[in-house]
């Protein structure tokens, strides 16, 4: 027997309808590429979000259509969220830090029809503008004042193609499972993979993001996502915080220390979102000014996990509380998220950092275990290790026009982490599995062991690498960037480290050295140094 209730379908549309009839002047400010702040509201942008819808279709833009864009953080992409996904096509966002070759590929593999493009990212799509030739419209998001010189063919400026538009657009209804958004992963092997989320699992993923035990986001609240648009939809944020009527900032092309502090001084965000290379960047400047956040209440962190030293100055310079979340492209992303609990207040602040540098606990809707190699269940004593699982409304069951079926099993998509949980259902990443250090039968990991380094205060960035060895099959090798003007030794670094790690935990070498490589999503790109360095260890 079903029950009596209305089936009305959840779409991004109902989303920006009801910030715009319920919230409609809560302010969005954006930093421009052009250089000036923006101001308006949330109905304003609600209006513009169907002046494009109406732009698409009169010009044959149809249902399930792509349509890129390769853009930061502002309004205008912003509109294009709600604009692309509320008259039926699907919104495909481009990340400009993919390299040339992984660009041509996935705009080739979507099919996108339109392109729209941030002034910063020009010289990249001019530059493969001969391999990219499905496209049949460029938009430049800019106004004509500002529309420069280009080599790309069919361009017009944002605000001229809407400018005539009308304001009035109902909004189509159809089956809350159409797709709305494509993101590509940013594999370090193969060509990036496409994952298509729906309707339905978008607005669900926001819906779950708002509760005060996930992001804990109000009509109070006010954002500033540092977090790209360009990658997984800025963790939802959009979404989640037009629902509720929050004040958004968005930074732009300014992602640097000052500049993000600039907005921070003028606008009093209460919640940031971001990679810690970021944090890393605002904290140094915040003590090279000698000046407080003092609007700041919270720092969630992604991407890659922040280092206890980062959380302690947080807190003790800052009053801010990090918030460590997990989560990953195929996740829409958000799995996890260690929010500030009751128990944490009567804990020594020893004790709760330990507990913050977990990845935390799984919002309601996200399943998740850990298994063995045989894929039976393991334990959750936050010991066993094991290949973390993970299962729920917002998680994909496969890529875009691929048939790897490889990551799925049994209804669980199999993350790549190797992991423990705890008896609270606290998370902890121990490694990527293929980063993972085997050394004599035990597993080292290579994110414990770095984070406990990079608290040197001579190094800058630190990556650890398994490398070969005679004896224990695999060690640890240890490659750092060192800060200027520092005269640090690998023995520094090693006596740094006797007492924060496990004897046998302590790197066979410290290799000093001037960059590292990342992935598009500025994780460290290990597979090349683990060839590189392979037989460093060897006689």
């Amino acid at each position: 027997m079903h029950g009596n209730m209305m089936d009305r379908p959840l779409l991004v549309s109902s989303i920006i309808d009801h910030a715009a009839t319920t919230h409609p002047h809560t302010e969005i400010v954006s930093r421009l590429c052009e250089g000036d702040i923006h101001r308006y509201t949330i109905k304003d942008a609600a209006t513009r979000s169907k002046k494009l819808a109406n732009a698409l279709i009169k010009r044959n833009i149809s249902q399930g259509d792509r349509i890129a864009t390769l853009a930061w953080n502002t309004h205008r992409h912003y509109e294009l969220y709600y604009g692309v996904a509320g008259m039926g096509a699907i919104a495909h966002t481009i990340n400009p830090r993919l390299f040339p070759e992984q660009l041509v590929y996935i705009i080739n593999h979507a099919e996108d029809r339109w392109l729209f493009v941030d002034l910063t990212f020009l010289p990249l799509l001019e530059a493969i503008k001969d391999k990219i030739t499905k496209v049949e419209q460029f938009v430049i998001l800019t106004d004509d004042s500002h529309l420069p010189e280009t080599s790309l063919p069919n361009v017009i400026s944002y605000e001229s193609l809407i400018a005539d538009e009308s304001e009035q657009f109902e909004w189509p209804e159809f089956d809350e499972k159409q797709a709305a958004f494509l993101c590509y992963t940013s594999g370090t092997t193969g060509n990036p993979k496409g994952v298509l989320y729906s309707h339905r699992s978008t607005v669900i993923h926001a819906m779950a993001s708002i509760a005060t035990d996930a992001l804990g986001i109000s009509e109070k609240s006010c954002l500033l996502p540092v977090v790209p648009m360009f990658h997984v939809n800025a963790w939802g944020t959009p979404f989640s915080s037009a629902i509720v009527g929050a004040k958004m900032v968005f930074p732009g092309p300014g992602m640097d220390g000052a500049s993000i502090w600039e907005l921070v001084d003028s606008e009093q965000p209460d919640l940031l979102l971001g990679v810690p290379t970021v944090w890393l960047m605002l904290l140094n400047h915040m003590d090279e000014i000698g000046k407080k956040l003092n609007s700041v209440q919270n720092v969630v962190v992604g991407g890659s996990a922040a280092p206890l030293s980062m959380i302690q100055r947080f807190d003790e310079q800052h009053d801010a509380f990090l918030i460590h979340a997990w989560g990953m492209t195929e996740m829409s992303p958000i799995g996890t998220i260690n929010n500030f609990t009751p128990a944490m207040r009567s804990m020594s602040k020893d004790a709760r950092y330990s507990l913050q540098l977990k990845q935390g606990r799984p919002c309601y809707g996200v399943e998740m275990k850990i298994v063995d190699d045989a894929n039976q269940a393991l334990i959750h004593d936050g010991k066993a290790f094991g290949h973390l699982m993970v299962r729920g409304p917002w998680i994909t069951n496969g890529y875009y026009l691929n048939d790897d079926r490889s990551s799925f099993v049994d209804g669980w998509f199999d993350t790549g982490d190797v992991a423990t949980i705890d008896p609270d259902n606290y998370l902890s990443l121990v490694d990527r599995a293929k980063d993972v250090i085997k050394s004599g039968g035990e597993w080292i990991s290579s994110i414990d062991l770095e984070n406990a380094a990079i608290g040197h205060p001579d190094l800058q960035e630190c990556c650890v690498i398994g490398v070969a060895h005679e004896k224990w099959d695999e060690r640890p090798l240890l490659l750092a960037i060192k800060t200027a003007d520092s005269t640090a030794t690998a023995d520094d670094v090693k006596n740094y480290l006797s007492d924060k790690i496990a004897k046998w935990w302590m790197p066979d070498d410290v290799v000093f050295v001037d960059s590292l490589p990342h992935t598009a999503t500025g994780k460290l790109l290990k597979i090349d140094l683990r060839k590189q360095y392979q037989d460093y260890l060897m006689p």
